[in-house]
């Protein structure tokens, strides 16, 4: 990993734990191990960071969430194009934690960049599953565009808070099993509410 690759993971993680204002350049400079002015090289400025990594996640989503969307509509191989797409966030649970302090914190701006990077894509994913009704393999009553919105607002709301809610699980619980049981259950509540029959389409 190049140093500004490393400056982007430490600054989503330190972000994502301690909120953009309560997280001082030096404090991700030091995370990475080089000066400060160095960090700055990289980045003008913590907002300049900010907005890198940012970005570097909503391009994420342009780039590869309509394309994992899609294939459950067309394809049928909804389970493992689900599994995709929680395993994003699953790889690095700070950005979908980071995700979702942004929200809170700064609404405003967040509208933005969703109605920039994620907006184009919805209406896409949504026209397909509104043909997909046709030949009865969507459920007639689902609004397509909600449905969208619900199930990514259910995968980084899910990653985000797992480890926090996972303590409701019994004693012992290992955490890749709590994983696991989470993104399987999450997978299973999509597709039974989205498709016709008593299981939908499955596998790959």
């Amino acid at each position: 990993m190049d140093v500004r690759s490393q400056i982007l993971h430490e600054a989503t993680r330190l972000f994502a734990a301690q909120g953009f204002d309560g997280t001082s350049v030096q404090q991700i400079a030091d995370a990475v191990g080089i000066r400060k002015p160095s960090l700055l090289y990289h980045f003008a400025s913590k907002d300049a960071l900010r907005l890198s990594v940012l970005d570097a996640i909503m391009t994420h989503f342009n780039q590869v969430l309509p394309e994992v969307l899609l294939a459950a509509a067309r394809d049928r191989r909804f389970d493992s194009v689900m599994e995709s797409l929680s395993s994003f966030f699953l790889e690095d649970p700070d950005r979908a934690r980071l995700l979702v302090r942004e929200l809170l914190d700064r609404p405003d701006d967040m509208k933005q960049r969703l109605r920039e990077f994620v907006r184009p894509w919805i209406q896409v994913v949504a026209d397909q599953l509104e043909r997909a009704k046709g030949p009865g393999m969507v459920q007639k009553d689902v609004d397509t565009q909600a449905y969208a919105i619900q199930v990514l607002l259910a995968v980084v709301g899910s990653v985000a808070l797992h480890d926090t809610l996972g303590a409701m699980l019994p004693e012992g619980a290992a955490k890749d099993d709590a994983n696991r049981r989470a993104v399987g259950e999450l997978i299973r509540i999509a597709r039974t509410s989205l498709y016709t029959g008593a299981r939908g389409p499955q596998g790959t």
